[in-house]
Protein backbone atom coordinates (compact mmCIF):
# COMPACT_ATOMS: atom_id res chain seq x y z
CA UNK A 1 0.00 0.00 0.00
CA UNK A 2 2.89 2.35 1.12
CA UNK A 3 4.43 1.78 -2.37
CA UNK A 4 1.52 2.73 -4.26
CA UNK A 5 0.86 5.46 -2.15
CA UNK A 6 4.63 6.82 -3.17
CA UNK A 7 4.01 5.87 -6.76
CA UNK A 8 1.09 7.62 -7.35
CA UNK A 9 2.49 11.06 -5.47
CA UNK A 10 5.51 10.45 -7.68
CA UNK A 11 3.28 10.13 -10.74
CA UNK A 12 1.43 13.20 -9.79
CA UNK A 13 4.57 15.32 -9.10
CA UNK A 14 6.41 13.96 -12.54
CA UNK A 15 2.98 15.13 -14.30
CA UNK A 16 3.20 18.78 -13.12
CA UNK A 17 6.71 18.84 -13.64
CA UNK A 18 6.22 18.47 -17.60
CA UNK A 19 2.84 19.54 -18.28
CA UNK A 20 1.89 22.32 -15.74
CA UNK A 21 4.71 24.95 -16.16
CA UNK A 22 4.32 24.41 -19.98
CA UNK A 23 0.48 24.96 -19.52
CA UNK A 24 1.40 27.84 -17.40
CA UNK A 25 3.78 29.39 -19.39
CA UNK A 26 1.46 29.33 -22.43
CA UNK A 27 -1.19 31.80 -20.55
CA UNK A 28 1.63 33.88 -18.43
CA UNK A 29 4.81 34.40 -20.15
CA UNK A 30 6.57 36.23 -17.04
CA UNK A 31 5.22 33.65 -14.45
CA UNK A 32 8.74 32.64 -12.47
CA UNK A 33 8.91 29.03 -12.38
CA UNK A 34 10.71 27.44 -8.84
CA UNK A 35 12.42 24.05 -9.24
CA UNK A 36 12.09 22.34 -6.13
CA UNK A 37 14.59 19.16 -5.85
CA UNK A 38 14.70 16.78 -3.52
CA UNK A 39 17.42 13.46 -3.21
CA UNK A 40 15.02 11.28 -2.27
CA UNK A 41 11.62 10.35 -3.15
CA UNK A 42 8.62 12.52 -2.86
CA UNK A 43 6.48 9.52 -1.69
CA UNK A 44 6.80 10.70 1.97
CA UNK A 45 7.33 14.48 1.41
CA UNK A 46 3.81 15.63 0.70
CA UNK A 47 3.54 17.72 3.84
CA UNK A 48 6.80 19.23 3.35
CA UNK A 49 5.58 19.99 0.15
CA UNK A 50 2.53 21.39 1.30
CA UNK A 51 4.35 23.27 4.04
CA UNK A 52 6.49 25.06 1.32
CA UNK A 53 3.33 26.02 -0.57
CA UNK A 54 1.89 27.41 2.52
CA UNK A 55 5.07 29.97 2.69
CA UNK A 56 4.80 31.16 -0.17
CA UNK A 57 1.20 31.85 -0.07
CA UNK A 58 2.32 33.77 3.25
CA UNK A 59 4.79 35.66 1.26
CA UNK A 60 2.24 36.39 -1.90
CA UNK A 61 2.64 33.47 -4.32
CA UNK A 62 0.34 30.71 -5.34
CA UNK A 63 1.15 27.62 -6.99
CA UNK A 64 -0.81 28.03 -10.51
CA UNK A 65 -1.24 31.89 -10.03
CA UNK A 66 1.37 33.47 -10.02
CA UNK A 67 4.28 31.21 -9.54
CA UNK A 68 4.66 27.56 -11.04
CA UNK A 69 6.98 24.79 -9.34
CA UNK A 70 8.40 21.83 -10.96
CA UNK A 71 9.34 19.16 -9.14
CA UNK A 72 12.36 16.69 -9.66
CA UNK A 73 13.58 13.62 -7.29
CA UNK A 74 16.55 11.86 -7.84
CA UNK A 75 15.34 9.11 -6.14
CA UNK A 76 18.06 8.10 -3.69
CA UNK A 77 20.56 8.10 -6.43
CA UNK A 78 23.30 10.91 -5.65
CA UNK A 79 25.00 10.44 -9.03
CA UNK A 80 21.34 11.52 -10.57
CA UNK A 81 21.39 15.38 -8.87
CA UNK A 82 23.63 17.18 -11.28
CA UNK A 83 21.38 16.29 -14.49
CA UNK A 84 18.57 17.32 -12.61
CA UNK A 85 20.13 21.08 -11.91
CA UNK A 86 21.59 21.14 -15.00
CA UNK A 87 17.91 20.78 -16.54
CA UNK A 88 16.67 23.83 -14.32
CA UNK A 89 19.16 25.69 -15.25
CA UNK A 90 18.58 24.80 -18.96
CA UNK A 91 14.87 25.67 -17.85
CA UNK A 92 15.96 29.28 -16.71
CA UNK A 93 14.09 28.61 -13.58
CA UNK A 94 13.63 32.17 -11.12
CA UNK A 95 15.34 29.80 -8.56
CA UNK A 96 15.81 26.33 -7.00
CA UNK A 97 15.10 24.52 -3.44
CA UNK A 98 16.60 21.55 -2.00
CA UNK A 99 17.20 19.69 0.44
CA UNK A 100 21.28 19.51 1.72
CA UNK A 101 22.15 17.05 -1.47
CA UNK A 102 20.35 18.86 -3.33
CA UNK A 103 21.61 22.48 -2.47
CA UNK A 104 25.09 21.16 -2.65
CA UNK A 105 24.48 19.93 -6.40
CA UNK A 106 22.73 23.25 -7.20
CA UNK A 107 25.63 25.13 -5.71
CA UNK A 108 28.15 23.17 -7.57
CA UNK A 109 26.05 23.80 -10.56
CA UNK A 110 25.37 27.53 -10.71
CA UNK A 111 26.42 30.88 -9.07
CA UNK A 112 23.63 33.24 -10.47
CA UNK A 113 20.56 30.92 -9.78
CA UNK A 114 19.39 31.68 -6.30
CA UNK A 115 19.21 28.92 -3.98
CA UNK A 116 16.82 28.26 -0.95
CA UNK A 117 17.90 24.85 1.36
CA UNK A 118 16.29 22.78 3.64
CA UNK A 119 19.01 21.38 6.02
CA UNK A 120 19.45 18.97 9.25
CA UNK A 121 22.96 20.39 9.31
CA UNK A 122 25.59 23.40 9.61
CA UNK A 123 25.40 24.95 6.69
CA UNK A 124 28.56 26.94 7.25
CA UNK A 125 30.57 24.02 8.39
CA UNK A 126 29.27 22.13 5.21
CA UNK A 127 30.20 24.87 2.62
CA UNK A 128 26.63 26.18 1.41
CA UNK A 129 26.66 29.54 2.98
CA UNK A 130 29.83 31.79 4.58
CA UNK A 131 28.42 32.23 7.69
CA UNK A 132 24.66 32.14 9.24
CA UNK A 133 24.02 36.25 9.59
CA UNK A 134 25.58 37.10 5.95
CA UNK A 135 25.15 33.94 3.54
CA UNK A 136 26.88 35.71 0.73
CA UNK A 137 26.59 34.06 -2.81
CA UNK A 138 23.91 32.81 -4.61
CA UNK A 139 22.74 30.34 -1.42
CA UNK A 140 19.98 30.91 1.71
CA UNK A 141 17.73 28.89 3.46
CA UNK A 142 16.68 27.04 7.02
CA UNK A 143 18.60 24.49 9.21
CA UNK A 144 17.23 22.74 11.53
CA UNK A 145 20.27 21.51 13.07
CA UNK A 146 18.73 17.95 13.72
CA UNK A 147 22.42 16.51 13.38
CA UNK A 148 23.47 17.88 16.52
CA UNK A 149 21.28 16.97 18.57
CA UNK A 150 21.88 13.50 19.00
CA UNK A 151 23.76 13.41 22.36
CA UNK A 152 20.16 14.68 23.60
CA UNK A 153 18.45 12.26 22.01
CA UNK A 154 20.62 9.07 23.51
CA UNK A 155 20.02 11.00 26.97
CA UNK A 156 16.13 10.77 26.72
CA UNK A 157 16.24 7.30 25.47
CA UNK A 158 18.73 6.36 28.15
CA UNK A 159 15.83 7.68 30.66
CA UNK A 160 13.34 5.30 29.06
CA UNK A 161 15.86 2.24 29.09
CA UNK A 162 18.37 2.98 31.66
CA UNK A 163 19.31 -0.59 32.08
CA UNK A 164 19.59 -1.37 28.54
CA UNK A 165 24.08 -1.65 28.33
CA UNK A 166 23.97 -1.74 24.71
CA UNK A 167 22.51 0.99 22.44
CA UNK A 168 22.14 1.04 18.43
CA UNK A 169 22.27 3.56 16.56
CA UNK A 170 21.29 3.44 12.56
CA UNK A 171 23.07 5.68 10.10
CA UNK A 172 22.41 6.65 6.39
CA UNK A 173 25.41 5.56 4.11
CA UNK A 174 27.00 7.46 2.38
CA UNK A 175 28.53 9.44 5.46
CA UNK A 176 27.74 12.69 5.28
CA UNK A 177 29.47 15.59 7.33
CA UNK A 178 25.86 15.61 9.06
CA UNK A 179 25.77 11.92 10.01
CA UNK A 180 29.69 12.02 10.78
CA UNK A 181 28.91 14.85 13.31
CA UNK A 182 26.23 12.99 14.92
CA UNK A 183 27.86 10.01 15.52
CA UNK A 184 30.68 11.96 16.97
CA UNK A 185 28.55 13.19 19.33
CA UNK A 186 26.64 9.91 19.55
CA UNK A 187 30.06 8.40 20.51
CA UNK A 188 31.29 10.73 23.38
CA UNK A 189 27.70 10.58 25.15
CA UNK A 190 27.29 6.60 24.75
CA UNK A 191 31.53 7.09 26.44
CA UNK A 192 30.21 9.40 29.41
CA UNK A 193 27.26 6.87 30.15
CA UNK A 194 29.18 4.10 30.38
CA UNK A 195 27.12 2.38 27.74
CA UNK A 196 28.20 0.64 24.23
CA UNK A 197 27.16 1.70 20.72
CA UNK A 198 26.59 -0.11 18.17
CA UNK A 199 26.99 2.00 14.59
CA UNK A 200 25.16 0.76 11.76
CA UNK A 201 25.02 2.23 8.04
CA UNK A 202 22.25 1.54 6.00
CA UNK A 203 21.75 2.56 2.03
CA UNK A 204 18.48 0.08 1.15
CA UNK A 205 15.41 -1.60 2.48
CA UNK A 206 17.12 -4.59 2.35
CA UNK A 207 19.84 -3.37 4.92
CA UNK A 208 17.36 -1.56 7.14
CA UNK A 209 15.91 -4.69 7.46
CA UNK A 210 19.02 -6.85 8.36
CA UNK A 211 20.25 -4.22 10.68
CA UNK A 212 17.41 -5.25 12.65
CA UNK A 213 18.43 -8.49 12.59
CA UNK A 214 21.79 -7.63 13.60
CA UNK A 215 20.84 -5.39 16.36
CA UNK A 216 18.49 -7.87 17.99
CA UNK A 217 20.91 -10.76 17.88
CA UNK A 218 23.64 -8.72 19.46
CA UNK A 219 21.15 -7.93 22.54
CA UNK A 220 20.66 -4.16 21.91
CA UNK A 221 18.58 -2.41 24.04
CA UNK A 222 16.99 0.52 21.97
CA UNK A 223 17.60 2.35 18.60
CA UNK A 224 18.96 5.58 18.37
CA UNK A 225 17.58 6.20 14.53
CA UNK A 226 19.81 8.91 13.12
CA UNK A 227 19.33 11.89 10.94
CA UNK A 228 19.51 12.32 6.65
CA UNK A 229 17.11 12.78 4.06
CA UNK A 230 17.19 8.94 3.19
CA UNK A 231 16.53 7.76 6.97
CA UNK A 232 13.34 10.60 6.67
CA UNK A 233 12.47 9.37 3.38
CA UNK A 234 12.48 5.43 5.07
CA UNK A 235 10.69 6.18 8.96
CA UNK A 236 7.81 4.48 8.04
CA UNK A 237 9.42 1.23 7.03
CA UNK A 238 12.19 1.53 10.51
CA UNK A 239 8.62 2.45 12.28
CA UNK A 240 7.23 -1.03 11.48
CA UNK A 241 10.43 -2.85 11.59
CA UNK A 242 10.86 -1.35 15.70
CA UNK A 243 7.35 -2.65 15.99
CA UNK A 244 7.88 -5.81 14.66
CA UNK A 245 10.60 -6.59 16.45
CA UNK A 246 9.58 -4.99 19.62
CA UNK A 247 12.48 -2.25 19.91
CA UNK A 248 12.11 1.16 21.58
CA UNK A 249 13.41 4.15 19.32
CA UNK A 250 14.04 7.85 19.29
CA UNK A 251 13.98 9.76 16.40
CA UNK A 252 14.71 12.73 14.79
CA UNK A 253 11.96 13.75 13.85
CA UNK A 254 8.21 14.49 14.99
CA UNK A 255 5.94 12.76 12.17
CA UNK A 256 7.76 9.27 13.29
CA UNK A 257 5.82 9.60 16.43
CA UNK A 258 2.61 10.51 14.33
CA UNK A 259 3.42 7.68 12.24
CA UNK A 260 3.40 5.35 15.61
CA UNK A 261 6.82 5.35 16.18
CA UNK A 262 7.51 6.09 20.20
CA UNK A 263 9.40 8.75 20.81
CA UNK A 264 11.07 12.03 19.41
CA UNK A 265 13.53 14.92 20.17
CA UNK A 266 13.95 17.30 17.61
CA UNK A 267 12.43 20.87 15.89
CA UNK A 268 9.72 20.87 13.37
CA UNK A 269 11.01 19.58 9.21
CA UNK A 270 7.59 21.16 8.00
CA UNK A 271 7.82 24.63 9.82
CA UNK A 272 11.24 24.82 8.18
CA UNK A 273 9.67 24.19 4.04
CA UNK A 274 7.16 26.64 5.74
CA UNK A 275 9.73 29.13 6.30
CA UNK A 276 11.82 28.07 3.09
CA UNK A 277 8.71 28.81 1.21
CA UNK A 278 8.54 32.31 2.63
CA UNK A 279 12.28 32.90 1.70
CA UNK A 280 11.39 31.71 -1.86
CA UNK A 281 8.75 34.33 -2.32
CA UNK A 282 11.21 36.80 -0.73
CA UNK A 283 13.60 36.00 -3.47
CA UNK A 284 11.34 36.16 -6.27
CA UNK A 285 10.28 39.91 -5.18
CA UNK A 286 13.74 41.03 -5.53
CA UNK A 287 15.69 40.36 -2.45
CA UNK A 288 18.90 39.06 -2.68
CA UNK A 289 20.30 35.18 -0.80
CA UNK A 290 23.46 36.36 0.09
CA UNK A 291 21.40 39.14 2.23
CA UNK A 292 19.06 36.96 3.87
CA UNK A 293 20.36 35.20 7.33
CA UNK A 294 20.10 31.60 7.56
CA UNK A 295 17.16 31.06 9.54
CA UNK A 296 17.22 28.41 12.60
CA UNK A 297 14.99 26.66 15.07
CA UNK A 298 13.70 28.18 17.89
CA UNK A 299 12.18 25.70 19.52
CA UNK A 300 13.20 21.64 20.06
CA UNK A 301 10.00 18.97 21.25
CA UNK A 302 10.00 16.04 23.08
CA UNK A 303 7.08 13.88 21.32
CA UNK A 304 6.38 10.77 23.32
CA UNK A 305 3.22 7.82 21.70
CA UNK A 306 1.95 6.08 24.40
CA UNK A 307 -0.15 3.79 22.29
CA UNK A 308 3.11 2.59 21.20
CA UNK A 309 4.62 2.27 23.81
CA UNK A 310 2.03 0.20 25.05
CA UNK A 311 2.26 -1.97 22.36
CA UNK A 312 6.07 -2.32 23.24
CA UNK A 313 5.32 -3.09 26.97
CA UNK A 314 7.71 -0.39 27.65
CA UNK A 315 6.50 2.10 30.59
CA UNK A 316 7.35 5.41 30.18
CA UNK A 317 9.18 7.24 33.28
CA UNK A 318 7.29 9.66 34.93
CA UNK A 319 9.98 12.42 34.58
CA UNK A 320 10.25 11.55 30.95
CA UNK A 321 6.49 12.28 30.59
CA UNK A 322 6.46 15.33 32.22
CA UNK A 323 9.31 16.54 30.13
CA UNK A 324 7.53 15.60 26.91
CA UNK A 325 5.81 18.83 24.61
CA UNK A 326 3.06 15.88 23.15
CA UNK A 327 1.77 13.00 24.12
CA UNK A 328 0.30 10.91 21.73
CA UNK A 329 -2.68 8.64 23.15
Amino acid sequence: MLDLKRRQFITLLGGAAVAWPLAVRAQHSTMPVIGFLRSTSFGDAAHLVAAFGQGLKEAGFIEGQNVAIEYRSAEDQADRLPMLVADFVRRQVALIVGNTASAHAAKAATTTVPIVFATGGDPVRDGLVASLSRPGGNVTGVSFFNSVLGAKRLELLDQLVSKATLIAAMGENPISPDTEAERRDLLAAAQSMAKQLILLDVSSDFEIETTFTTLIQRGAGALHVGTGAFMYSHRELIIALAARHRVPAIYNWREAVVGGGLMSYAPSITDAYRQAGIYAGRILKGEKPAELPVQLPTKFELVINLKTAKALGTRIPDKLLALADEVIE
